[in-house]
């Protein structure tokens, strides 16, 4: 299947797709607070293993590790103040560098388009249910964090 073989090339070129995303983020100025809020190991690390480990995410993890997974970033980059706009800004740059590659290196040809829709296919329902879960748990720590001020409110009162 092409499509695999395009995901195992965007596992191969891992390093190099996340130090240009790496780039494109800090040329940003919608991820201002992103990259002065989250380590800049950690950046490099979530977007490597984003595409180092593609074809887990899509072909063997279920939909349950990928909530898990994403409630967990979620929660994570809200607990480090990152407005989630950012977060959502950075999934969709992370999408688009990969796509960008793949249109730079000539691997997306008029001839193979329907495999390229089936990889297409997949990795926007990947991002997408990403970004779902992300957003999920920035809301529950958000809420949580509400919630706890309301009570605190009401016992010093």
């Amino acid at each position: 299947m092409f499509a695999i073989r395009l995901v195992q090339l965007i596992e191969t070129h891992a390093d190099k797709l996340s130090e240009g995303l790496i780039s494109q983020l800090k040329n940003a100025d919608e991820c201002s607070d992103l990259l002065s809020k989250v380590p800049a190991h950690e950046l490099k690390h979530r977007t490597y293993e984003i595409y180092s480990h593609l074809s887990d995410w899509l072909l063997s993890k279920t939909l349950s590790e990928l909530e898990e997974r994403y409630i967990g970033l979620g929660s994570r980059r809200a607990r480090q103040g990152v407005p989630f706009s950012q977060v959502m800004f950075a999934f969709h740059a992370t999408k688009q560098n990969l796509w960008d590659y793949l249109w730079q290196e000539g691997l997306l040809e008029p001839e193979d388009l329907i495999r390229e829709m089936e990889l297409l296919r997949s990795l926007n329902q990947f991002f997408d249910r990403a970004l779902y879960y992300a957003a999920i748990g920035h809301e529950q720590l958000w809420k949580a964090e509400m919630e706890a001020s309301a009570q605190h409110a009401v016992t010093h009162r």
